[in-house]
Formats: C-alpha cells, structure tokens, sequence
C-alpha cells in the first residue's frame, strides 16, 4: 500500500467517526420521549398549559343592567323583610 492510500484511508475513518460524534452529541440531552414524571406537576409546567389556551373575556355589566339587578333585589328584600314582619307578630 502506497503512502497516500493510507493517508486517504485515515481520513475517511476520521470523517466517519467525526459524523458519528455528532449524532451521538445531538442525542446527548434531547431524549424523544421524556421521563414521566410521578406526583403532582409542577407550577411552572401548568401556566405553561394554560399560556396555550386563549383567555376568556372579563365580562362587564352596562349601567342599566346593574340598576335591574338593583331593583330587582330592593323587591327580594322587600318581600322577605315584609314575611319577616308577619311572622314576628
């Protein structure tokens, strides 16, 4: 064998493990599936399940839907206020 063959011959093993390398170093920390976990999950993993959600709307009352909540519950109160006074007598 010619001096260069085996020069040639080095250097494609060299490449070859070097492309080795690198998928092992790829695979180092990036398992495809994760170690399950027992117990509770942690905090941080469900706001992170809650950021994917979208977030509902705050719902708010217009003035005259308070006023009829209003009303309505000044006659609750009346009405019960007025049993009370009939029973106490």
């Amino acid at each position: 064998m010619d001096v260069s063959q085996i020069l040639s011959a080095i250097d494609a093993e060299i490449s070859r493990l070097q492309q080795a390398r690198q998928a092992v170093a790829a695979l180092d920390g990036a398992s495809p599936i994760p170690p399950r976990r027992r117990g509770r999950p942690k905090a941080n993993a469900a706001a992170a399940t809650a950021d994917t959600t979208p977030r509902k709307r705050k719902r708010n009352l217009s003035p005259e839907g308070r006023k009829r909540i209003q009303e309505a519950m000044k006659r609750r109160w009346a009405e019960r206020n007025k049993e009370k006074g009939a029973d106490s007598k």
